[in-house]
């Protein structure tokens, strides 16, 4: 497996580092579907332990997998729309090096968690907006994602998170621009959500919204909410357990799920 870790721009810390199939000699013309796992962190970091484990995961699933390690709010402010620039270029990329990175360009999916999976679900309503594809230099055939994964993710700040006091002011100075529910429309792709009714950080409202959103759209999508679980489970297993209950071994079967519906997806 090869690593590889790409600079999004001189302006910026955000990179996109990326674990690679190497081309098999019995089959030199295979090309993998890709994944971009875009971590949490509350967008003043990233835990890049949790966020390798989850780019191996997809690796292990066949995928030629990547994180993405986008702006912060230390580094930028207001700090949307910086991530969904970065992630825009992230995918641009992808399509370019396709045939370098043994990629399909036709399947390319972007799995978010936590406020990742809030600059997923915002980069699903807005890949195709002639604002983000001019301010990321790129063209939207080149940016558009074929699936949308999406873990505990925040949505809207109406709906529970940020809490702490001026956090949102550090976001963006427009919140309904970045209310994620209300800028779905006909251009989202297919999208699997999922978290847990009890997460005591990020509502389950969130997730709730989304969905409901995308079901007026008519987008394909699909829903998984577990009984219980604290936020930031990532796999739910030992791999990515930071306490004693963030190993659950009941919604850890949200990967396979996953996998299965990304399998009738892409």
């Amino acid at each position: 497996m090869q690593i590889i870790k790409e600079s999004l721009g001189s302006n910026t810390a955000a990179y996109l580092q990326g674990y690679l199939r190497e081309k098999d000699p019995d089959n030199p013309d295979h090309v993998y579907p890709a994944m971009i796992v875009v971590p949490g962190g509350s967008y003043t970091h990233i835990p890049e332990q949790q966020a390798e484990t989850l780019a191996m995961a997809f690796a292990n699933m066949g995928y030629q997998a990547f994180y993405l390690r986008y702006s912060f709010v230390d580094e930028k402010q207001p700090l949307h729309p910086a991530p969904l620039i970065e992630l825009a270029k992230s995918m641009s990329l992808l399509r370019q090096k396709a045939s370098e990175w043994l990629i399909d360009p036709e399947r390319i999916a972007i799995a978010g968690f936590s406020v990742g999976g809030h600059i997923a679900a915002l980069y699903n309503d807005y890949w195709h907006s002639q604002w983000l594809t001019e301010q990321a230099a790129v063209t939207a055939d080149e940016i558009q994602p074929q699936a949308i994964l999406l873990g505990y993710p925040v949505i809207s700040p109406k709906l529970g998170f940020p809490v702490k006091e001026g956090m949102l002011a550090q976001w963006t100075d427009d919140p309904d621009t970045i209310a994620a529910d209300e800028h779905v429309n006909a251009q989202n792709v297919p999208t699997f959500i999922w978290a847990t009714t009890d997460d005591p950080l990020v509502p389950s409202a969130n997730s709730l919204a989304y969905a409901n959103a995308l079901g007026q759209a008519k987008i394909p999508f699909e829903l998984h909410l577990f009984r219980h679980g604290p936020h930031g489970l990532a796999l739910a297993n030992h791999l990515t357990a930071w306490k004693r209950d963030a190993n659950q071994p009941h919604v850890a079967h949200w990967l396979k799920l996953a996998e299965e519906w990304l399998n009738a997806t892409l």
